[in-house]
């Protein structure tokens, strides 16, 4: 697939990255959705096992689902040294910390229910442990999570492929196979080691946001796989996953981001009322985007469109039905992996507005 020539012309008076308003800042977040936080946040702790880790069923991908519900906890406020969660978060780090291996990855292709996939959980391994690195001010600790961050950084640039994308293992073992999910996840945990001062090649990312690009077809979505030619138009999941991985890397203004906007805003239903394939993690992605828009980049985007979408519209539908469809026990079920996964981004996006990692901030 090439990349997409829609919209040419909507950024010629935005060649500078588009400008937030300004008080796109952090938002408190609303009083009538704290209680929901709280009981998801409660619940989520109770799933955490003796050692550290959580995981999905069956003992399914213990790296990525420690990695999501570590990040539920940071965004809450919490830190590895304070808070309410500072001892979960730690139990976290420490479990992923014990598995990283001299090569660099995060986690062990042995282990039940990540051998095929091990990219996700080293991705988002990664994500965690680089946004844990800035609270951690224990001398030797932290040196020592500085040089398993760096070798982290360094597997990922040596996983990547010759098109700029990831595959569910690295560009040696699966044959320089990628697509977009887990370019999507190695992207985002790059830029958060970037943020935290970790050394990152500036081409990696480069070559990334490219493969992004390039994977824009013609109706302004993105495809699922570049090495396996598409199948199909675009996705909606990963188009809104490429809007957030292009704010993160400072594409505000290309054309290609606003095609995804407005691919994402025909095809993705406002709130989670009406459930379709992959929608907590479509939605995990798209409130991300939403958020860093605000209520007024919408207009200085589409200046022609100024009834689109914009944070506040986006907020108050998603949530409300968070809120709905949240368990009395505190956790949300159903989705695609099940219960750990779809209440830790379902908290990763009822939190946003707290703006207590740099990752997701405005």
């Amino acid at each position: 697939m090439k990349s997409s020539a829609i919209f040419m012309g909507v950024f010629v008076a935005l060649a500078a990255p588009l400008a937030l308003p300004a008080g796109a800042r952090a938002d408190e977040l609303p009083k009538e959705y704290r209680d929901c936080v709280n009981k998801g946040l409660d619940w989520l702790a109770k799933q955490q096992h003796p050692d550290g880790h959580w995981e999905a069923g069956g003992g399914q991908y213990p790296l990525t689902m420690t990695g999501v519900s570590g990040m539920a906890f940071l965004m809450e406020g919490s830190t590895i040294r304070e808070g309410k969660y500072s001892e979960r978060i730690r139990k976290a780090a420490d479990w992923i910390v014990a598995r990283a291996m001299p090569n660099g990855m995060l986690g062990n292709p042995n282990i039940p229910g990540e051998a095929g996939r091990y990219m996700y959980g080293h991705g988002f391994a990664l994500l965690f442990l680089s946004c844990v690195y800035g609270e951690e001010d224990e001398g030797d600790r932290r040196r020592k999570l500085e040089d398993i961050l760096t070798r982290a950084v360094q597997f990922s640039g040596k996983a990547q492929t010759t098109r700029g994308g990831w595959g569910y293992i690295s560009a040696a073992d699966g044959s320089d196979f990628d697509e977009g999910s887990v370019t999507i996840t190695q992207v985002q945990a790059v830029r958060a080691a970037r943020n935290a001062g970790i050394s990152v090649p500036k081409e990696i990312i480069d070559k990334a946001i490219k493969y992004l690009k390039d994977s824009t077809s013609s109706d302004g979505g993105v495809i699922y796989s570049l090495a396996g030619g598409g199948g199909g138009g675009g996705r909606p999941a990963l188009t809104a996953a490429a809007i957030a991985c292009g704010f993160s890397a400072g594409e505000y203004g290309s054309k290609e981001v606003a095609g995804w906007f407005k691919f994402c805003n025909q095809q993705i239903p406002l709130g989670l009322g009406g459930r379709f394939g992959h929608d907590e993690y479509t939605h995990y992605y798209y409130a991300q985007a939403m958020y860093v828009l605000g209520d007024d980049g919408w207009g200085k985007m589409f200046p022609k469109d100024r009834d689109g979408m914009t944070w506040t519209k986006y907020r108050k539908s998603t949530f409300d039905n968070l809120v709905r469809s949240q368990g009395a026990d505190g956790g949300w079920t159903g989705g695609m992996i099940g219960p750990v996964f779809i209440t830790a981004t379902h908290l990763t996006i009822l939190q946003l507005d707290n703006a207590a990692l740099p990752i997701y901030q405005r």
